[in-house]
Formats: C-alpha cells, structure tokens, sequence
C-alpha cells in the first residue's frame, strides 16, 4: 500500500495530466455528434473484431459436432428425396402419398476401415444391430453407391465394397431401360467396375451415365454408379461389357449413408415363397 501511495505522489504531475485529459476528452466527445459517433464506431469495431476472433476460435473446436448435425440433416433430406422420387409414376403424376411416404429409410455412419488394395475389399462402419443395421442394406455417399452390408455386430458392421469379386449390383443406363449386372473383375483400378450382360442393342455411349436399375430390394432406382469409358461386344456377340468410370473416390471415403428398403421382406416373401 505504501508503494502504490509513494508511486502516486511521484507522478502526481502525469497522473493529474491523464485524469485532465480524460476528462476533456469525454466531454469533447459528448457535447460533438461527429466525434461521438466515431468513438463509437472505433469502440464497435474493436469490439467486434474481438468478439469475431472468439468465436471464430469457438467454431473451429465445434466443427466436428457440426459436422455431425449436417450429416443427420442430410440423411433426412436424402430419404426424403428417395420417397418423393419413388412417389412419381412415369406421367409426372402423385399416387397415394401414405403408400410410399416411408419406404426407405436412412442413416448416416462412419467408415472406420476401408480395404481397396486386394481383389476381396471391404469396408466397416460405426453402425450395428443396437442402430438397426442388418445385411443386404445398401450403402452410397452423396455422389453413389459403395457396396452392400454383408456381415453385423452389435455396434458395427461389414459391408462389401463394389471393389469385390462377390460384388454383383443391378445397375442399368441412365438413357435407357437396358438393364445388367455391375461387377469387378479384380483386375482393374479401383476408379473402374465393369457393367456387364447390357444388350447388343442398347444404345452405349462413352461418357453417357451409369445409375442403379431398381430391380432389387437393396438399391432404389436412380442411385449414381459412374459414367460410361469404353465397351467391347462379348465374344457371342450379343451382349455388351462396359468399363465403368466411379463416381465416388473408394480410396477416400469417409461418411456414408444406409439405404434400408422396409417393404424388402413383403417383397421377398412374395417371390420367394415357401413351399407347402
């Protein structure tokens, strides 16, 4: 205490100075509008630029919850996108909106393994059977398909890539109705898949789109494959193989999205019944 008074007394002279002027000047910005509202200003911008620096720090260690929350918004609007595709019949025209407001299902996960080096490649992700995850669900990102649950735990599960020798994926060209079989044949990179069985007389065409046919229980028609980079007529003559240029990047995969189709068992019970 002692200090603080003696440091006081020495600089009484520049102490007395800066209060005078402190004082003046907040008069002076007072009793004038213009020098007021640049004080202001000034204090605004200081102020926010603090406050714009804070928070900036704050989003950057929030990132990965938002992250997050934009992945489950675009679940939803995926699935939403799916129903409301499926709702169209080939005039434009609505059926009833209840019998397919809830065909398909979907949920977003994580990839915690990728393999895409052998010729047998699979993937897992965070997503088991506590979340409802079973085999012979479909599995894309936002720009096409990956591959097709295989395999559950409890809290994971296995999905087989389209970068498998097993894989065998109905898929169809996007210009036509012509329908066949997306395959690997293990040689290629892991950027080309081959779409075999097409008919001689489909009309192929190179860079023209590759998209999921529709006639399984595990795809909805319309999902991206990858674009058309060349095609051979098999040796019969009467059909077409075609490599496949993919859409998605199976090296760099990170978030994807599980397509549940909740009529596939009334489906399956249907073409495959039991036998009396």
């Amino acid at each position: 205490m002692q200090q603080i008074i003696n440091f006081v007394l020495r600089n009484k002279t520049s102490l007395l100075f800066l209060l005078l002027f402190a004082i003046s000047l907040a008069l002076t910005i007072q009793s004038h509008s213009y020098h007021k509202s640049k004080f202001i200003n000034s204090s605004n911008f200081l102020t926010g630029g603090i406050y714009e620096s804070a928070s900036g720090i704050s989003d950057y260690f929030d990132l990965k919850s938002q992250n997050e929350i934009l992945i489950e918004e675009n679940s939803r609007l995926r699935s939403k996108l799916l129903n409301d595709n499926d709702s169209l019949v080939s005039n434009s025209t609505f059926i009833d909106s209840v019998s397919y407001s809830s065909r398909y299902k979907i949920q977003s996960a994580k990839i915690i393994n990728n393999n895409y080096a052998s010729t047998k490649n699979y993937l897992t992700v965070n997503k088991g059977e506590k979340n409802g995850i079973k085999e012979d669900l479909g599995v894309i990102t936002s720009k096409g398909i990956v591959g097709i649950i295989d395999n559950t735990s409890n809290g994971y599960a296995r999905v087989l890539s389209v970068l498998n020798t097993k894989s065998r994926i109905n898929a169809q060209l996007k210009a036509s109705n012509h329908i066949g079989s997306l395959v690997w044949d293990g040689k290629t990179a892991a950027t080309t898949v081959q779409l075999i069985d097409i008919s001689k007389f489909a009309p192929v065409k190179e860079g023209d789109t590759i998209i999921t046919g529709g006639q399984s229980t595990i795809f909805p028609k319309g999902i991206p494959i990858g674009t058309i980079e060349s095609f051979v007529l098999d040796i019969s003559g009467d059909t077409y193989t075609i490599q496949v240029n993919l859409f998605n990047d199976m090296t760099n995969l990170s978030h994807v999205y599980i397509i549940e189709n909740l009529d596939s068992e009334e489906i399956k019970n249907l073409e495959n019944p039991i036998d009396e």
